[in-house]
């Protein structure tokens, strides 16, 4: 009984995710390109919960609509403390946007990120969930074996970001989840948190780059390049930075 209300439970959860925009995951067992726990040169499978993802990374209409809803967040209104200079710079006023109304967000920090989830009973995924994510492709839910997938992925990275950005919308993925690659790169909850010598890029660290490095040789699967330049990426922010590529997407535990 106890067993059936559970199950119950998460459909329902699953469905109201659904209707507002996310895509329910059912989790499982997942091998990481990272390091876990206590065993630096292994794979180890960590049991990943289910949760819902954002079908698409939040727009920039999305993103309008939160500023007119929170102006503590506008361009000149934010604290340096949780956006740096660039914050929002694409944009022609503080509160209105010049890109496509459908394109995704960018220029947006990690602290006005996770508020924009929060406005929507959300938070930001952590990296293991936008890993397990984002290991599909449009047919299977883990496809990072497969030589010709990593290929396309990469074949993003040669590419000039466009100006301005495609709107969201591509094809789905196994799950459902649309624009894991090729779109933008993405925030993480726990960004500050993929590597151990993380507090120290946040006191000023002159040689922030070399985290980058450090991160190269602790990833267990070194032909996974395109999750690896995320990490690198990700890995040498702080959480006022931003990025004219770099947006994000909310998930939901259920």
């Amino acid at each position: 009984m106890r067993a059936a209300l559970t199950v119950l439970v998460l459909a329902c959860a699953a469905a109201a995710a659904q209707a507002a925009g996310y895509v329910p995951l059912e989790g499982g067992r997942f091998e990481s390109v990272l390091p876990q726990g206590n065993v630096p040169t292994a794979s180890v499978p960590v049991d990943i919960a289910p949760f819902a993802l954002r079908e698409t990374p939040v727009t920039v209409a999305e993103f309008e609509a939160f500023l007119a809803a929170h102006p503590e967040w506008r361009r000149d209104r934010v604290p340096s403390l949780l956006a740096d200079a660039h914050y929002l710079s694409d944009w022609t006023a503080p509160a209105k946007a010049s890109a496509p109304a459908r394109s995704p967000v960018v220029n947006v920090s990690w602290h006005a990120a996770r508020a924009y989830c929060a406005s929507e009973g959300a938070r930001l995924p952590t990296w293991l969930e936008w890993e397990y994510a984002a290991a599909a492709d449009e047919t299977r839910r883990d496809a990072r074996a497969d030589p010709a997938w990593r290929r396309r992925i990469l074949a993003w990275y040669e590419r000039t970001t466009p100006d301005p950005l495609p709107e969201v919308g591509g094809a789905p993925n196994a799950w459902g989840v649309r624009d894991m690659h090729g779109l933008v790169w993405e925030w993480v909850d726990d960004f500050n948190a993929l590597f151990i010598a993380g507090d120290s890029r946040t006191q000023g660290d002159p040689d922030i780059l070399k985290f980058c490095g450090a991160g190269a040789i602790s990833v267990i699967d070194r032909d996974s390049y395109a999750v690896l330049m995320r990490i690198a990426l990700l890995s040498s922010l702080g959480g006022a930075d931003t990025t004219s590529n770099l947006g994000f997407r909310c998930a939901k535990s259920l």
